[in-house]
């Protein structure tokens, strides 16, 4: 799959940030049995490569990526973890390039126009805007979308439940990220019933 095919696989891309492993596999579950496939697993935590590796070999239904990539040689580490797609907060010469040597899907994140340039000029279409509530959210996406009509993005950062489907109905978002699938505490407690249903909530948001 390329990186607009998994974005189009679910209209919202859970951020992912898991303290303990043993969570790994019964959240994808969760949210896989309510519908939501993409799942970013973020390296915010030490358990998180793991957690990727746990997911990988025992969910196969979940398209597990990973997120908060931010050094070059993580992405030939993630990937040989099982991880199907990356997420970068940016985007370097450096970035870019470590991605298409390690042959894994980017997504990377741009906030403004130039950075929007300088990811097309690496042969990027497909971007997350982030952090998108501070670069404008929908007035900044419509804004892009006329010089931009060709590059698909993915909000991400202050997105929730009741503004995702006016980000979804523009003609240049594919999907947003949202943490509020996986809630700290009801990841922490195990009650995994209350995800499938956010992932539910979720998944009836595609158009």
């Amino acid at each position: 799959m390329n990186i607009r095919d998994i974005m189009r696989a679910s209209p919202v891309m859970p951020v992912i940030v898991l303290d303990r492993v043993e969570d790994a596999v019964p959240l994808a579950r969760a949210l896989v049995d309510g519908g939501i496939r993409v799942l970013e697993v973020t390296l915010r935590t030490p358990t998180a490569m793991a957690s990727i590796k746990a997911i990988a070999a025992e969910v196969p239904d979940a398209i597990v990526g990973v997120g908060t990539v931010t050094q070059p040689a993580q992405f030939a580490e993630v990937k040989a973890a099982g991880a199907r797609f990356a997420v970068t907060p940016g985007l370097t010469d450096e970035l870019a390039q470590a991605a298409k040597a390690a042959g894994i899907p980017l997504l990377p994140g741009v906030m403004t126009p130039s950075e929007v340039i300088a990811a097309m000029a690496h042969g990027f279409d497909a971007m997350k805007l982030f952090p998108a509530e501070q670069a404008g959210g929908l007035g900044m996406l419509k804004a892009l979308g006329g010089p931009f009509a060709d590059v698909l993005f993915c909000p991400t950062g202050g997105v929730t439940l009741e503004s995702a489907p006016k980000f979804l109905a523009l003609p240049n978002v594919a999907c947003v990220g949202g943490s509020w699938l996986a809630p700290k505490e009801k990841v922490a407690a195990g009650d995994w019933h209350v995800i499938t249903q956010l992932a539910r909530g979720a998944a009836a948001l595609k158009t």
